[in-house]
């Protein structure tokens, strides 16, 4: 399943930069993360890095893009154009 930045988000910045999939952009008022490249890190790190990172608790699971593993690691592996290390 792909995430997504709630309303809480106060725009800090310490998201975009910590996401492997450059999925995560300044929207229009606060932060949005793109469903089509984000894995939740599957295939880079054990957790999303996102919602490590983030101070207010704002990102959470998307259920209007519901996804498993699976395919978040197909998803990974597309995007990274081959294999990852950490798949």
């Amino acid at each position: 399943m792909s995430l997504r930045i709630n309303d809480l988000c106060v725009n800090c910045d310490v998201c975009e930069p910590a996401c492997p999939n450059q999925a995560i952009s300044q929207g229009e008022v606060i932060y949005v993360i793109d469903p089509a490249r984000c894995t939740e890190c599957v295939g880079h790190f054990d957790e999303p890095q996102c919602v490590v990172v983030c101070p207010v608790e704002c990102i959470d699971p998307d259920p209007d893009h519901p996804e498993s593993r699976e395919a978040l690691l197909a998803k990974a592996i597309a995007l990274a154009g081959g294999p990852l290390e950490h798949a």
